[in-house]
Formats: structure tokens, C-alpha cells, sequence
């Protein structure tokens, strides 16, 4: 047995974008920062960040491009991807990618706006997180 699960909590790096295939599915795009805070051995507070590609496709991509903007708190679910490419001069390139397969919007809004997940379809509101359990998470269930 094998498991591709990522689950992460961050801030968009910039606005999405979203495109359509030629079929008409959307896909949106955006960088999403997490942070991790420690102290080292001298009790200096030490900071490291790790930047992630966000792939998020369908309803869940156009609702994205609606509602999300740099700096944005947002919740992504779904797995690791790595594909390669040939850039313009023939050279192998590798991107790594998280495919989000569920989105939750947090932070910001007033809890007002809608987040639409893979499940169903069905949207929650953000003032509940749209977490399990329905409650949003707090300082102990975030990792940084």
C-alpha cells in the first residue's frame, strides 16, 4: 500500500490564475507559502519557508480565481505531482506540483465568501473553516 496525501496550511504568494483547456475545464495556478518558526541551539529565533505550486481544476479553480488573492489564507488537500518538460532551449526541466483535490478558504472575508470543495460540490462557509468536524482549526491543530 501507498499514500500521496499533503495537507497544507498557507498564504498565497500571488493572485491565481486561471485558464480553460480547450475543452472548457478550468485550471487555476498559484504559489502558496508555509512557514515553519523554531529556536536553535543558541535560542535564536530561526524562520524557514517553503514555497508549493498549487494546481487546483474544475469548479473548485474557477471559484479560486473568484475569491482568492495574494496573501490569502487557504487551506489545500490532494498529493505531489512531478512532471518534466523541455524548456526553449531542449533542456529537461522538473516541476513539482501539489494537486489540490479540496480547498478551503480561511482567513479574511468576515466569514462571508463560499469555498467550494471536490466533495460533492457542496460549499461550505468559511466561518466554519470548512474543516472536518466543521471547526476551524486553532493554534494547536496548525504546525507552525
Amino acid at each position: 500500500m501507498s499514500v500521496n496525501k499533503v495537507i497544507l496550511v498557507g498564504h498565497l504568494g500571488k493572485d491565481p490564475e486561471v485558464r480553460f483547456t480547450s475543452t472548457g475545464s478550468a485550471v487555476a495556478n498559484f504559489s502558496m507559502a508555509t512557514s515553519e518558526v523554531w529556536n536553535d541551539r543558541e535560542g535564536k529565533r530561526q524562520e524557514r519557508t517553503e514555497w508549493h505550486n498549487i494546481v487546483v481544476w474544475g469548479k473548485q479553480g474557477e471559484h479560486c480565481g473568484q475569491y482568492l488573492a495574494k496573501g490569502r489564507q487557504v487551506y489545500v488537500e490532494g498529493s505531489i505531482r512531478t512532471r518534466s518538460y523541455d524548456d526553449k532551449s531542449g533542456n529537461k526541466r522538473y516541476v513539482t506540483e501539489i494537486i489540490a483535490q479540496r480547498i478551503q478558504f480561511l482567513g479574511g472575508g468576515g466569514g462571508t465568501r463560499l469555498a467550494q470543495q471536490a466533495d460533492g460540490g457542496q460549499a461550505d462557509d468559511v466561518g466554519t473553516g470548512g474543516m472536518p468536524g466543521g471547526q476551524p482549526p486553532g493554534d494547536d491543530d496548525i504546525p507552525f
